[in-house]
């Protein structure tokens, strides 16, 4: 259980595509590593060590002082049984934790309901991007999802209380025959209701905003920075989600230049929303995940990897204790998953009941589905 002075907050960033760790955190000694990846290597003068076996991609230098101060978990070997190769399929066993059926419940959503059973407040969790991550989906718990902070809203470009009530009944009418009015109309009007709430209070964060620091422009940095704008906006947000571009990290050609980049640009703002955040004495509440729904393969295909299973995630936070969870996969071909792909050890629900139980001090188990063993990175 770990103790702060206000309500613990977890931001999460997804990376989209299948991010390939066998890329990010390196068996730098390991012969097979380069024998299974002739294009794909990092050249050994070029890793940045961390451990005796183990360093990171040349462009993740931001990240090391994290890891120097004791403040960076790194989940390797982290996946889930019988994998999905599938980013659709894969992705949504992370979202709701039931690798064997199709869930509908998100673990954040259910995490939601737990901090805010009486759903008192519209802004106990947001998205920011387009759609809404199947993670933060319950019956019953509102999440803001939002474009941008100066745009965000269903419906905030119609003026006037009465005509955005007029078009709340458009959508009513235009749903209802399928569904049955009054629970439509109900369930819409509520939306909309909360939605123009969310977006009445959202809007007034970038004002209360300012900052010496600078993200970058990508989407994954301004979003970073709206998460930090709502979090010091005291609007009792408790979390806060994002996703990188819809598959960026799908590297099956010209990956040793594309993911460069978007590991550079991942490895930057992370290392921003961390300064952003200890400039403005907000730092201790916070931990931040980022994880992606499978690593590559081990071999390369000759300029890129294909879908793969077991890959690596990242907490970092003051109250993480950083470290290497769980054991690095063998290269041996004799142990690896069929199709030759990096097994699992970690299940990755383990992690977040370690979130639930430690940080949000929730039960886990109905969260993620049954008793996992926890990882115990919080110091």
């Amino acid at each position: 259980m770990v103790s702060t002075q206000k309500d613990p907050v977890l931001a999460v960033l997804s990376l989209s595509g299948g991010n390939d760790g066998l890329n990010c955190v390196i068996p730098r000694n390991n012969g097979l590593y380069r024998d299974l990846r002739p294009t794909l290597a990092v050249p050994e003068d070029q890793i940045i060590p961390i451990t005796d076996d183990l360093g990171f991609h040349p462009t993740m230098g931001p990240l090391k002082k994290y890891w120097d101060e004791g403040k960076l978990a790194i989940f390797v070997g982290i996946g889930y049984p019988t994998p999905s190769y599938s980013h659709f399929r894969s992705m949504d066993i992370w979202h709701t934790c039931e690798p064997e059926t199709i869930g509908t419940e998100g673990w954040l959503g259910r995490a939601t309901k737990q901090l805010d059973p009486n759903s008192e407040n519209v802004l106990t969790a947001v998205n920011f991007g387009r759609g809404l991550p199947r993670a933060l989906v319950m019956d019953g718990v509102p999440v803001a999802s939002v474009g941008n902070l100066e745009t965000y809203g269903l419906l905030t470009g119609i003026e006037g209380e009465n005509q955005r009530n007029e078009a709340l009944d458009v959508f009513g009418r235009m749903y209802s025959p399928a569904i049955g009015t009054g629970a439509v109309m109900d369930y819409i009007h509520q939306t909309g209701t909360d939605a123009l709430k969310g977006a009445d209070i959202l809007s007034t964060a970038p004002d209360k905003y300012t900052s010496n620091v600078e993200y970058s422009p990508t989407a994954i940095g301004q979003y970073m920075k709206n998460i930090v704008q709502t979090n010091l906006a005291g609007f009792g947000t408790r979390v806060l989600y994002t996703t990188s571009p819809y598959n960026g990290f799908d590297s099956h050609a010209n990956q040793a230049q594309a993911n460069a980049g978007l590991l550079t640009d991942v490895s930057n703002t992370v290392d921003t929303f961390m300064t952003d955040l200890r400039q403005h004495d907000a730092s201790d509440n916070m931990t931040l995940l980022f994880f992606s729904e499978f690593g590559r393969r081990i071999a390369d295909n000759g300029s890129g990897t294909d879908h793969g299973a077991a890959g690596v995630a990242f907490a970092v936070g003051e109250h993480v204790k950083g470290g290497i969870y769980g054991e690095y996969p063998s290269l041996e071909p004799s142990k690896q998953e069929d199709g030759g792909n990096l097994k699992f050890n970690l299940d990755f629900r383990s992690v977040y009941s370690t979130i639930l139980e430690d940080w949000f001090q929730l039960d886990a188990e109905p969260i993620v589905g049954g008793n996992f063993e926890r990882v115990k990175f919080f110091a």
